[in-house]
This record gives structure tokens, C-alpha cells and sequence, in this order.
């Protein structure tokens, strides 16, 4: 009868089993916090300067007219968002949530999507969205204001803003992950950089 004795749990490991253990974990480790570093900071970069200045264009609306930025500009700062349009119903949930608080505020808001006018035009009445919705079918108005491939879309705006004052200088920029902001966190960063 053969008796094979265990170690105690408390028994030190071998010095080449725990020197092997250490190297497999310095191995996992570095890329790890590569990983985490590239992750984190891509999870920041939400802030663009975009163009310096306003790019100016007309584009069809949603109820057949046209809107030309510098008209809009006319009557004052201007938010232009950029979103992904049909299929996404935060995007056209954003717009009355911003309306209103953007209004009280002399801004003017102009949303703009790249899909069909028609298709537009029904969600939005869908949400009960009166105001008219900027068409850019080539997308090449959301290319000038370097909202296309954001967030993996390739073809389209993702969920962007750029705060365009009356001079024609663009302020501010913001692109969001999600696709739905809140009225309350879009408002503070606005109102903090109209401050400043």
C-alpha cells in the first residue's frame, strides 16, 4: 500500500513555479493596462474641435423648404445636431427634450439626419417633432463638420453637436456615445461654455 504524502496548503511553491507564475502575470498584466489606457482614453475623446470656423450650406427640410446656416445665424447662436436619423429612436426623442431649453436660451436649433426626407418626416411625427428636420442626403454637410465615422458609423452622424455662434466661429463640439442625452447634462455643458 503506497502512501503519498500532500503538502501542507501552507507550503511554500517551488521558486521556479512562483518565478513562472510572475512572469505569466507581468505578460497578461502590460497589455492589460494598454488596454484599459487605450480604452479609457478613446472613452474621453468625445470632444473635437471640428472646423474653426462655420462651414456655411442649404439643405432641404423635412416639410419641403430650405434652411441656409447663415439665415439661421442671423437670428443667433445656432446648435446644429448631427444624428443617426431613422432606426434610432433616441435621436429624434433628443429633439424635443433639447427644443424648448435650447429656446429660453436664444438658441436656435437645427437638427440635421442624411435619410430620406419621407422617412424622416414620418418618425418625426411619430414623436410629435414639429420643427422641420435638415435633409443632408449625400451626407457631405455632415462630412464638412467631421461627423461622419464616429462611433463605428461609416456612412452617417452618430449623435454629435456643434455649437455655431452668430460670427460664424464654431465654439464648442461634442460627440456622445449614447444616443440619448439627457436635457441636464447636454444644458451644463453648453451653458458652461457659453460662460467661459
Amino acid at each position: 500500500m503506497s502512501t503519498t504524502k500532500t503538502p501542507p496548503r501552507s507550503a511554500k511553491r517551488p521558486p521556479a513555479l512562483q518565478n513562472s507564475r510572475w512572469r505569466w502575470a507581468g505578460f497578461i498584466a502590460i497589455p492589460l493596462t494598454l488596454a484599459i489606457l487605450v480604452g479609457v482614453s478613446t472613452a474621453s475623446e468625445t470632444e473635437d474641435t471640428g472646423p474653426e470656423e462655420a462651414i456655411q450650406f442649404e439643405l432641404p427640410t423635412t416639410d419641403g423648404n430650405t434652411v441656409a446656416l447663415n439665415e439661421t445665424l442671423a437670428e443667433g447662436d445656432t446648435l446644429l445636431y448631427f444624428s443617426m436619423g431613422v432606426g434610432c429612436d433616441g435621436c429624434f426623442a433628443q429633439i424635443p427634450e433639447i427644443e424648448a431649453a435650447l429656446a429660453e436660451r436664444g438658441l436656435n436649433l437645427l437638427s440635421i439626419m442624411v435619410d430620406p426626407a419621407p422617412l424622416v418626416a414620418a418618425e418625426a411625427t411619430r414623436f410629435g417633432i414639429e420643427t422641420p428636420i435638415l435633409i443632408d442626403s449625400g451626407a457631405q454637410v455632415s462630412r464638412d463638420y467631421g461627423m461622419i465615422g464616429v462611433y463605428g458609423h461609416a456612412d452617417r452622424p452618430s449623435h454629435s453637436f456643434a455649437l455655431v455662434h452668430q460670427d460664424g466661429t464654431i465654439g464648442w463640439v461634442r460627440h456622445y456615445a449614447e444616443m440619448f442625452v439627457p436635457a441636464d447634462a447636454l444644458l451644463a455643458e453648453l451653458d458652461a461654455t457659453l460662460e467661459s
